[in-house]
């Protein structure tokens, strides 16, 4: 068995090689400049609105991002270049543009860009309203701002959040082929996500933070939670309590050693600080990803260590590995980490996003968001106590786009 491992890792490192080129071809063309310096972009005020301008309470979402936006026509945009500062907005969602045959041809996001001060005065009116509550989603790899502001539109229809949804846009290229200028651009933003974070948990209105991440943004998350943590006066932010990692593309065994063990101390667990992780064996995605960077991703629970593999065969369980639970001198009373195993109802090409395509995942996902934790109707228990998965629906036919709200995708 262990030669039969050996010999997928080697076609698997054959492929890789073969695609290469084209891959490095790829991220070599995202980083161009351009043919418009980035300044004339900007250079229009409508980038940098002052406080008197209107504020767009026509747009339910609001946003934060560190993409460059585009002034220079009454049509804004957000491009896939960095910009040199932090903006502020609101946007409703998506709408596809239909041609004479009823067809998609083209995309449009109706947004405002915001001046920073109107725009924190209304968020904390939005949040005064209910009850100081917020849900802050940060996308992953390959996303526009059309695909990460429809996403996010998906998820506060999914959940029916009562409060202020945000998305935090940072410059990802939307393309598979970028995926390491992606990488590049998200650990970039590092500073720009945890200074915001930072900010957004100190206001005084500020009760609770849903934060869900996707895919690469993880790797954004959960070190700028640790940041806000080792920030608070007290050393412990409580109001970031609910972090949910969908498909996350992030080191399992780094996220057990190090940021496990601190951003769910026990301190913190008691304090009601839960993570939520969405893992699938399926998600080709993470699988390319493990053959990058050499280690498997925590979103996708392949065994590195044949030997472990060959043990969980021999007991008659699925030979799958997920990431341990931290370590405690004096274990918390309340449980920290959750994982949710989607590979029996795994959907799409890559199976990358099943919180948002599988109907036992979205029914689950809307219910964490809501704050569930035990007994969450329709999970399975496995032979680890913290780790669920799902029993395949009878009905193959079963409408996941109805119940996840996909809006007609």
């Amino acid at each position: 068995m262990i030669g039969g491992v050996l010999e997928n890792r080697t076609s698997a490192l054959k492929l890789l090689l073969l695609v290469m080129p084209l891959w490095l071809a790829g991220c070599i063309s995202a980083v161009d400049y351009g043919e418009i310096r980035h300044s004339d972009y900007v250079a229009n005020g409508r980038c940098d609105p002052g406080p008197e301008a209107v504020t767009a309470g026509d747009k339910p979402f609001f946003f934060v991002t560190s993409r460059l936006p585009d002034c220079r026509t009454a049509d804004l945009k957000l491009l896939n270049h960095r910009s040199n500062k932090v903006r502020f907005g609101r946007f409703a969602a998506p709408q596809d543009i239909l041609n004479a045959k009823g067809k998609v041809d083209g995309q449009h996001i109706p947004f405002t860009l915001s001046n920073d001060a109107r725009w924190w005065t209304d968020l904390s009116k939005a949040m005064d309203a209910r009850e100081g509550r917020v849900l802050l989603y940060v996308h992953g790899f390959r996303e526009t701002f059309f695909t990460s502001s429809r996403d996010t539109a998906q998820i506060a229809r999914l959940t029916e959040f009562t409060g202020p949804v945000i998305q935090y846009s940072w410059p990802s290229q939307g393309q598979f082929l970028k995926y390491a200028v992606d990488e590049t651009n998200m650990y970039y933003d590092e500073r720009n996500f945890r200074q915001f974070l930072t900010k957004l948990a100190q206001q005084p209105w500020t009760k609770e933070i849903v934060l869900v991440s996707h895919s690469l943004g993880a790797r954004l998350v959960l070190p700028a939670v640790e940041f806000v943590d080792n920030k608070a006066s007290n050393g412990d932010s409580s109001v970031v309590s609910n972090i949910i990692l969908a498909s996350p593309d992030i080191d399992r065994q780094d996220f057990e050693r190090g940021i496990a063990e601190e951003v769910l101390s026990a301190r913190r667990v008691n304090n009601d600080r839960r993570i939520t992780v969405y893992a699938s064996t399926k998600d080709r995605a993470l699988a390319l990803s493990a053959d990058i960077h050499g280690y498997p991703r925590l979103g996708r629970p392949r065994c590195f260590d044949p030997f472990k593999e060959a043990e969980l065969e021999a007991k008659g369980l699925p030979k799958r590995c997920y990431a341990a639970k931290s370590e405690y001198d004096v274990p918390p009373e309340k449980s920290g980490l959750t994982i949710i195993d989607t590979t029996p109802v795994s959907r799409g090409r890559t199976g990358h996003s099943d919180y948002l395509r599988s109907a036992a995942a979205c029914t689950d996902f809307a219910a964490v968001v809501n704050g569930a934790r035990d007994n969450v109707k329709g999970r399975v228990p496995t032979h680890l106590s913290y780790v669920f998965t799902f029993i395949p629906p009878e009905d193959d036919k079963l409408n996941d786009k109805a119940i996840c709200k996909q809006d007609g995708r």
